[in-house]
């Protein structure tokens, strides 16, 4: 957790919703000068804070709203802090809760220098980064669909298909399979819908293959030098990143892709693990597919997995496989080198 220390004259917090804003600006003693519930404008906030741009921090928090306010902030010159969510305990913890409270708090949090801050990515590629993750959901629907029509065929207990049936020259037949009337029709949407989202889907990755390395071809080609790792896969890690420098330690790293767990200790004493849904999930996802295409493209890396499946158990050799590439990604793009087989599979 990281805190935003930095000291200005004036405060600005603001409780942000899709179409207004609640605005309380505070100074240096606490004392507040402004509050108003405006339309979420930038021309109104403008006028708000002039009497105070001099100088003034403005924060909110972290929801998806935030992407038109910190733009406005960045083209102004204002400085901008994006409050972390789920660090953000004190707005949730209270005896009453409206968005005049929450606004209030936001800024004598970030008065005390005890607002926990979450990174404000980049206009220039944000969008990019966002297509790879629409790319995702799509992704996850068609495999839903996948998986509907194999366990259907699990339950008619008819024989395996041919081949896999991610891939269109074997869906042939399918439906056909099927004798009762409304399990066939159902199999025949699935399979339109699968037809639908693989156009979709090889479409969007030919425009982001097109569009994207343009930002960072160097970082690229790094991550595609990882085996298994392919041209999405190395997008998706170089975008949810953006900047490595951002993070002082490979442990810093690690905790932000969730690749460890984080202990909670008292009086010297172990409770357990928490805090597992902070961090990026995107790159929880690309470094857990990067551990299972690693294996399918390199013997070294079977033959360290099979030794840590011996001491470890199957499924914690592949999260540590997944945190062992995710450390290498760190040095990798820190030291700006490719990947080196012989560094990784020492244990």
């Amino acid at each position: 957790m990281r805190f935003y220390t930095k000291q200005h004259p004036f405060y600005c917090g603001i409780d942000l919703h899709a179409k207004t804003m609640y605005v309380v600006i505070v100074d240096q003693l606490g004392q507040v000068l402004l509050k108003r519930n405006v339309r979420a404008d930038a021309k109104l906030f403008l006028e708000l804070i002039e009497p105070y741009r001099s100088d003034v921090v403005v924060a909110v928090e972290c929801i998806f709203t935030w992407y038109w306010l910190a733009d406005l902030c960045a083209k102004e010159g204002i400085h901008f802090v994006l409050g972390h969510a789920l660090y953000m305990k004190a707005i949730h913890g209270g005896k009453a809760k409206n968005d005049k409270i929450d606004a209030h708090k936001i800024a004598g949090l970030l008065r005390g220098g005890l607002l926990p801050y979450a990174y404000v990515y980049p206009a220039l590629m944000r969008s990019t980064r966002d297509l790879l993750r629409r790319r995702l959901h799509l992704v996850r629907k068609r495999a839903e669909l996948l998986s509907h029509i194999l366990n259907t065929n699990s339950q008619c207990n008819l024989p395996d298909f041919g081949g896999r049936i991610n891939y269109k020259v074997n869906r042939l037949g399918i439906a056909e399979r099927f004798s009762d009337p409304s399990v066939r029709k159902s199999i025949e949407v699935d399979l339109q819908l699968l037809t639908h989202y693989d156009g979709l889907i090889s479409d969007l990755e030919l425009y982001i293959v097109n569009t994207a390395k343009v930002h960072d071809p160097d970082t690229f080609h790094r991550l595609k030098s990882i085996p298994g790792v392919g041209k999405i896969l190395a997008m998706t890690i170089l975008y949810e990143i953006h900047d490595i420098g951002r993070f002082d330690r490979v442990q810093q790293f690690a905790s932000y892709s969730r690749l460890v767990k984080c202990s909670r200790q008292s009086a010297g004493k172990l409770h357990g693990f928490g805090g597992s849904k902070i961090g990026n999930v995107h790159l929880k996802w690309a470094f857990s597919e990067a551990a299972v295409s690693f294996l399918s493209k390199c013997a070294e890396g079977r033959k360290l997995i099979e030794r840590l499946r011996r001491k470890h158990g199957k499924a914690k050799a592949l999260s540590i496989l997944a945190h062992k590439i995710g450390r290498a990604v760190y040095y990798m793009l820190t030291q700006e080198q490719a990947f080196d087989i012989n560094k990784f599979v020492r244990v």
